[in-house]
């Protein structure tokens, strides 16, 4: 079995920052790609950033230069780091990972339960 588990969602005013955390457990032999999604009321679930094994990442344009992906490949966590948040961020955000599990030869996605981040004033 493998679990995604989120933390440090919340409600922030305009301009104000959150950092969201990730950790995977279970029997995982190797993580090959974890980041985040959202997904906002009424629209469908997009791409925030993810970083791959190799530390390469991918942000969505209107996240670049204001959020921030890291991981720590020993621990199995990855965090976004949010800054200058604006009300259009507000969504439930998931965590989401392609991991190899033992006993298994391909990668399958696993997502987090999700955790509510609310910018407003």
């Amino acid at each position: 079995q493998v679990q995604l588990v989120e933390s440090g969602g919340g409600l922030v005013q305009p301009g104000g920052s959150l950092r969201l955390s990730c950790v995977a457990s279970g029997s995982i032999i190797r993580i090959n790609r974890m980041g985040w999604y959202r997904q906002a009321p009424g629209k469908q679930r997009e791409l925030v950033a993810v970083m791959y094994s190799g530390n390469m990442t991918n942000y969505a344009d209107s996240v670049k230069g204001r959020f921030t992906i890291s991981r720590d490949n020993a621990k199995n966590t990855a965090d976004l780091q949010m800054n200058s948040l604006k009300p259009e961020d507000t969504a439930v955000y998931y965590c989401n990972a392609l991991i190899v599990r033992v006993g298994a030869i391909n990668e399958y996605r696993y997502w987090g339960q999700g955790t509510q981040v609310t910018v407003s004033s």
